[in-house]
């Protein structure tokens, strides 16, 4: 691609986007920070960031009819890329504090609490990336930045088309394994933010910067 990729960070009331902006525009994007339908529908990427509680983030994604523009996406293979709470929120439930709360539902599992003696897990942790990823080559090896007390534990995922890739699934490990990223297809997500993660996370930017048409 000659041209800068064009990426919208999804603007619903999370924290931290900022520092999400910059990362993507030290790697090469030009980024708009906008929950408007265009900029979430025409960008080449669009990124959901996500801090804080799952039922917050998912109301606001309703707040400004970002889960119908995501499904859209996706639906038509327009890339997606979760950080964080935008990981969870792919899934199709959360549980905190014995509340139940409905995901996007675009992968199956739920998000609950890590069972581990300290959380939230906080810090740099290594990963375990499959054979064939693309956000994590080169630098499958490296430490991510996580900070969370929540994550997926579970992997159970159906695939029932012939023709049709599983996706691929990184794992970490904090008081029992959890996934750390998933790419699948269009959407792809990581529990670790690349942007507090330094030439890591830089790196693992840049690769789905790649994926870009």
């Amino acid at each position: 691609m000659n041209r800068r990729p064009k990426v919208t960070v999804l603007d619903y009331g999370s924290g931290n986007v900022r520092s999400a902006v910059r990362a993507l525009e030290h790697v090469g994007a030009e980024v708009t920070l906008s929950h408007a339908s265009e900029d979430v529908l025409n960008a080449d990427g669009l990124v959901v960031p996500g801090v804080g509680a799952f039922a917050t983030v998912m109301e606001g994604l309703k707040a400004v009819d970002a889960v119908r523009w995501i499904g859209r996406r996706v639906a038509g293979g327009r890339p997606v890329l979760g950080i964080c709470v935008g990981l969870q929120v792919m899934f199709e439930q959360g549980v905190e504090h014995g509340v139940r709360t409905a995901g996007i539902g675009e992968w199956p599992g739920t998000v609950e609490l890590l069972p581990a003696d300290v959380v939230p897990h906080m810090g740099w942790n290594t990963v375990k990336a499959p054979e064939g990823t693309r956000l994590f080559d080169g630098i499958g090896d490296e430490r991510f930045y996580f900070v969370h007390s929540y994550g997926v534990q579970h992997w159970n995922f159906e695939v029932t088309q012939p023709a049709m890739k599983p996706p691929l699934v990184t794992w970490s490990e904090h008081g029992a394994p959890f996934i750390a990223a998933v790419e699948n297809g269009p959407l792809s997500a990581t529990q670790f933010h690349p942007e507090k993660s330094g030439d890591a996370g830089a790196g693992l930017l840049r690769n789905w910067l790649g994926t870009l048409r």
